[in-house]
């Protein structure tokens, strides 16, 4: 991830890195894309809903923000008492830069989590679901599935508030 000031890098990751550096920045990269995706977009289009389920640009935010706290540091990891509610609603003080603030620091957790992981195949410590807590391998993994899934709707998001379109 990478601070206000600077551009992150958005190629894709090396085809010789190993395979948690490759999923790490995979996943990293679609961060990077939902983030871009929420910048510069003025209120009250940022928390507007684009579609009738309620999606908004901040909510995806405060939905992921949750949803990597809840897997990494949460199940994972085993941190805290209670897991983030990754539903709750966007508030009228939630601004667009304290919500990405917080995105950028919950990544930042959840890629500590990453890196002193020693083994992909290592179970966490609990999981989210009524199943055995899962590999970091599959933690990843599902965080790429749901980080992209949401990047596409930031797309759309985007796209239909000033057309913007590309990563």
């Amino acid at each position: 991830m990478t601070t206000a000031r600077s551009r992150p890098d958005l190629r894709p990751p090396s085809l010789n890195s190993g395979e948690k550096e490759t999923l790490s920045a995979f996943l990293d990269y679609l961060r990077e894309s939902v983030l871009a995706k929420a910048a510069g977009v003025p209120e009250p289009a940022v928390r507007t809903a684009g579609v009738p389920s309620g999606t908004s640009l901040l909510g995806l935010l405060k939905h992921l923000t949750a949803v990597e706290l809840n897997w990494f540091v949460w199940a994972y990891d085993g941190a805290g008492r209670d897991p983030w509610d990754d539903a709750e609603p966007v508030r009228a003080d939630d601004t667009a830069a304290d919500l990405a603030h917080a995105y950028r620091q919950a990544v930042a957790r959840a890629n500590e989590v990453v890196r002193a992981c020693p083994d992909l195949d290592r179970p966490g410590a609990r999981s989210l679901r009524e199943t055995p807590p899962p590999s970091m391998r599959w933690v990843l993994v599902h965080m790429i599935e749901e980080t992209a899934r949401h990047a596409g709707h930031a797309d759309i998001l985007r796209e239909a508030i000033d057309g913007s379109t590309g990563r």
